[in-house]
């Protein structure tokens, strides 16, 4: 398994202001500023610092709201009811720090709640998707090992015998473990943890084959949420701030899109409203009801809200941002959508799950008009693009693989070394699988996805097409 990298400090002053490229080491360095972060020897959990940096004043708001049942649970409550679990999981499970957690549901309240209780136990999540066949979910305990799971009742008959059995998180004991004496959580035992032990195993394709589990470590999400964080600071001393955000999920929690976000939401005490399924009517009532100001989307989403009628039947008044990951957006559609919401900007974004989520994106107006970009790369990061046949780090405006290091950065894959060390390099270079090439501005610019593997000087590589 892969060694958890910092991010590397490098002497060499030969770094050009406007692109962040090094000429001597041909690295990319982030134009944002350096996000403090806690010691890494610092005993830290994901949770714990996630809650530390929620704002005094979001006590009395709505940490999540159900759009579906229009339930609302306040931080107060969502704080009572991680402390009521996590002390009841200690009472009730032989669930300790290093065992492994699956957990298998729709999105619904309780999901964060479960979350950040096993978090801040130590315990590893591993979020999978509840519509996973027989097939893909014993592949995916083979990989993970779960000691125990969390399922709804529809689900729990696909899952297998565990050491610790199956929690159903909507039975009447789930209930009561949310709802135990608080003051109990106080008097169970403290869970001191290391930044670097495991916080979750997130499920992806990897840059090739078949679904591998991502190994995230609490200091890797907690150098992701700090940066959100430092950002959110910077907005809030300038005119962009919103008062108080209200974000409409339309994502799976099990996803790290979903994932990261909800405990970016969290962090920063705003209102995070959840759809248990996707509807594109139902998402123009709840932007209307709930006065969303953000949305995450893919730019499939974009293109209809650009295009479809139904737009005019809401209000929609009070949605300020798109944040569009997962794939580039067209200029006509991003055009598309400016006239029909003038008052609405597209912010996008690119990551991994493997990087944890957000590795480049882009920040304030005037980086959102550079269309086809996904911004700049996030802060405590590096990069290199590379020829995938030589092997040299190439110039801005070059076109090749992007590699990227930082402390987001994932462990590595779960129960598949081999992978990991194809994916992983010794000095920590995640290599992406994806074509791109930064601009003379520093604007990273994604082409295309490297194509069929060759082999090359008994190196495995990939050909690829120029759009």
């Amino acid at each position: 398994m892969a060694t958890q990298n910092q991010t590397h400090s490098h002497p060499d002053t030969t770094i050009d202001p406007n692109t962040g490229f090094c000429s001597s080491s041909r690295i990319f360095h982030s134009l944002r500023p350096n996000v403090p972060l806690p010691p890494p020897s610092q005993p830290l959990s994901l949770a714990d610092y996630a809650l530390s940096l929620l704002p005094a004043a979001a006590t009395d708001k709505s940490a999540i709201i159900d759009a579906t049942t229009g339930r609302h649970l306040s931080y107060s409550l969502f704080l009572r009811q991680v402390k009521s679990l996590a002390s009841s999981i200690q009472s009730l499970t032989p669930l300790s720090k290093g065992h492994v957690a699956l957990i298998l549901t729709p999105t619904s309240l309780h999901v964060p709640v479960l979350y950040f209780s096993l978090l801040s136990l130590g315990v590893t999540i591993a979020p999978a998707n509840p519509l996973s066949s027989p097939s893909e979910l014993a592949h995916l305990i083979q990989l993970t090992k779960p000691a125990i799971a969390f399922a709804t009742s529809a689900v729990a008959t696909n899952v297998p015998t565990l050491k610790f059995g199956t929690v159903l998180i909507d039975s009447p004991l789930f209930l009561s473990m949310l709802d135990a004496n608080g003051d109990s959580y106080s008097r169970a035992p403290g869970v001191e943890l290391s930044q670097s032990e495991s916080a979750a195993i997130l499920f992806s394709s990897g840059t090739t084959g078949r679904v591998k589990g991502v190994l995230l470590s609490h200091r890797n999400l907690i150098a992701l949420i700090g940066g959100f964080c430092h950002l959110k600071k910077i907005l809030q001393d300038s005119d962009e701030a919103v008062p108080h955000p209200v974000s409409l999920f339309t994502l799976p929690l099990f996803h790290v899109f979903g994932f990261f976000m909800l405990v970016r939401s969290i962090a920063m005490g705003e209102t995070l409203v959840l759809m248990q399924r996707f509807d594109f009517e139902g998402m123009l009532k709840a932007v209307e009801r709930y006065k969303i100001s953000m949305i995450p989307v893919s730019p499939p989403l974009v293109v209809a809200l650009a295009k479809s009628e139904l737009v005019n039947k809401y209000d929609l008044s009070s949605l300020q941002i798109l944040g569009c990951g997962g794939a580039p957006l067209g200029e006509q559609v991003a055009d598309d959508f400016k006239a029909k919401f003038p008052n609405v900007e597209i912010a996008q974004g690119y990551g991994l799950t493997e990087s944890g989520g957000g590795a480049a994106r882009t920040l304030g107006p005037e980086e959102i008009k550079r269309h086809g970009s996904v911004g700049r790369l996030s802060e405590n990061m590096e990069a290199k693009i590379v020829d995938p046949v030589t092997g040299e780090a190439l110039l801005p405006c070059q076109k090749g693989e992007l590699w990227i290091r930082g402390p987001t950065i994932m462990k590595g894959y779960v129960g598949d070394e081999k992978a990991t060390a194809e994916t992983l390099d010794s000095e920590g270079w995640l290599k992406t699988g994806d074509l791109c090439y930064f601009d003379s501005d520093g604007f990273l610019y994604i082409v295309d996805r490297l194509k069929e593997l060759i082999k090359y000087k008994a190196y495995q590589v990939r050909c690829y097409i120029f759009l």
